[in-house]
């Protein structure tokens, strides 16, 4: 076994150094995220051998429905909803992983094969909950800026559906603005992590191209479908965990 990528890990070390110098208070965090990162990616290394052999679609659905069980997971310990949000963040990155991955599906774009469907799934679940922590905890900052506001249309006869109108606009632009960069960017400024992958193993540059396009807009559904479901399943108990 190769273990020359552990040279990398110096990297890491000299910003560990940085930190505890200037005293952040982030270097506890960093070195044990990074640790923890390594054994989560072994593991996962040593688990994808076995899983791209597995032919059942029961068990490859099994693994995604896992995963996105524990993207629910983190994402309610990260915006901590009231009322029972751990449903509100699995309904969320569900609803928007399924339409996104089921349409790669239809489109022949990729095919129901371990190795496809398990690492596309998974980017397609990441960034769902990465959307779903922005967009809620957009809301809950909007909400306590503008209660005044949600409370007078409310008074004027409003539903709450119509008071959070504006609050959920903001929520989705802002769980939008990353993969906006990050379409404005590519190519020019960075080479996706996927094209460099494909590269390295030898892929012509326009195949690894071309399929990096296609997460890039696979990405930019789920950003989007992961907005919507968010604010419109969240926006009824946005109120009870701000004033909670």
């Amino acid at each position: 076994m190769e273990y020359k990528f552990l040279l990398s890990y110096i990297l890491v070390l000299a910003a560990l150094f940085y930190l505890y110098k200037e005293k952040l208070d982030i270097e506890k965090t960093l070195l044990i995220n990074s640790i923890r990162a390594f054994i989560q990616l072994l593991i996962l290394g040593y688990l994808l051998s076995y899983i791209f052999k597995l032919e059942s679609p029961l068990e490859l659905l099994g693994i995604l429905t896992f995963m996105i069980l524990f993207a629910a997971f983190t994402g309610q310990r990260r915006v901590k909803l009231a009322d029972k949000g751990y449903i509100v963040a699995f309904l969320s990155i569900f609803c928007a992983s399924f339409i996104v991955l089921f349409s790669l599906i239809a489109l022949n774009l990729i095919t129901f094969k371990p190795n496809e469907i398990i690492p596309v799934g998974g980017m397609i679940i990441g960034n769902s909950l990465n959307v779903y922590t922005i967009a809620v905890d957009r809301m809950k900052g909007e909400v306590k800026n503008t209660i005044d506001i949600i409370e007078n249309i409310i008074a004027l006869g409003g539903s709450l559906k119509d008071a959070f109108y504006f609050v959920n606009r903001a929520s989705i632009k802002a769980a939008m603005i990353p993969i906006l960069n990050s379409l404005q960017t590519v190519g020019v400024i960075h080479i996706p992590g996927i094209t460099v992958g494909m590269l390295i193993a030898g892929a012509h540059p326009l195949e690894a191209v071309s399929f990096q396009l296609v997460i890039m807009y696979m990405i930019v559904a789920v950003a989007l479908f992961t907005g919507i479901f968010s604010v419109n399943f969240a926006y009824k108990k946005i109120i009870r965990t701000v004033f909670n």
